[in-house]
């Protein structure tokens, strides 16, 4: 279901408790004019962007189950150094729509930032949201081999952003089998495995002095030679814990001028944190790659978007998806969640 509305508004008129979990990337402070009424991201402080922030997503937490989750995504940016607002025809022609990293629009040096600050938005809304009740459960890094260039000469290209898993209790639901990946190769080189040495350094097999440098007892001795028998052949066949650092390149969406979720990425959050048939919330909802993900999964959706042109693009996209999961699964794993 897509709702065009305010992302805060529409929110206060779903029921609570009534979604499993909630995948979204809001606006980031000070990026891009969306030429709509109303919405977030054109706040003149950080501090403003970060209380509308906590003001959502506080009703998204009351809308969540008890074991619901936040996955969000947000990225940084810098202060502009006071540089003055650009001609207002650098909106876009074709869309309507402005591209705030043209200069248009751009706020101020806020005070207690110099010029040149890196803001740090998404920690600021994290710990933010901490201290209005959720618990702030991880940072993962969303690393993309595809950044955007930047013609700087003073700091590196800025290639990640961040994905924060937020819990609207202290126990709730996180599906680990879902979303294992394969375990990286090993060998005897590498400085991670168990078999490495340093150079110089001597191994004394067996000895006390080695079992505890190594952090095992000798009851552990069988476990540590099956171990580096895997590391001698080369390589490890085991699917093993999703890990924090996410290397997922961004895709370009041919009708929308603006970066959307690379599908990937909702799809992880949507495996760990929704069961088959359950219900995934995005408060700001774009071109839609979240519902796209969602129905592809065998999941509801709830999609509340403020721009006209986005909900069009989003019910295009949806339109045109198809359930891969077997339908028979499907049947039977969504009539277990409405029990």
């Amino acid at each position: 279901m897509i709702i065009r509305g305010d992302a805060l508004t529409e929110l206060r008129k779903l029921p609570a408790e009534s979604v499993h979990c909630c995948v979204t990337s809001p606006p980031y402070w000070g990026l891009r004019d969306y030429g709509t009424e109303g919405q977030l991201g054109l706040e003149k402080t950080p501090e403003e962007y970060v209380a509308r922030m906590v003001e959502v997503f506080r009703e998204v937490k009351r809308v969540l189950k008890r074991d619901g989750t936040l996955w969000l995504n947000l990225g940084d940016c810098y202060t502009s150094g006071n540089r003055p607002d650009r001609d207002p025809r650098l909106i876009s022609e074709t869309s309507g729509l402005t591209n705030r990293s043209s200069g248009l629009g751009r706020a101020k040096t806020p005070p207690g930032l110099k010029p040149k600050d890196l803001v740090g938005i998404p920690w600021r809304v994290a710990f933010a949201l901490q201290s209005d009740g959720w618990y702030l459960r991880q940072d993962i890094i969303w690393a993309k081999p595809n950044p955007m260039p930047e013609s700087v000469r003073d700091r590196c290209t800025k290639a990640h952003e961040y994905v924060f898993m937020l819990s609207k209790s202290a126990r709730y639901r996180y599906d680990a089998e879902a979303v294992k990946e394969p375990g990286r190769a090993m060998n005897t080189h590498d400085a991670t495995g168990p078999t490495y040495m340093a150079p110089g350094q001597t191994r004394q097999t067996g000895s006390r002095k080695t079992d505890k440098q190594r952090g095992h007892s000798r009851r552990h001795a069988g476990f540590n030679d099956r171990w580096d028998a895997m590391g001698k052949v080369g390589q490890c066949s085991m699917m093993v814990n999703l890990r924090s650092v996410w290397t997922i390149a961004t895709r370009p969406f041919q009708e929308a001028h603006f970066a959307t979720f690379p599908p990937e990425l909702p799809e992880r959050c949507i495996k760990a944190s929704c069961p088959v048939g359950g219900v995934v919330l995005d408060p700001f909802f774009g071109a839609g790659t979240v519902g796209v993900v969602a129905k592809q999964l065998g999941r509801d959706f709830i999609g509340i978007e403020l721009n006209h042109q986005y909900c069009e693009m989003a019910e295009r996209r949806i339109a045109g998806v198809a359930y891969q999961m077997p339908l028979a699964k499907w049947e039977s794993q969504k009539a277990a969640v409405q029990e």
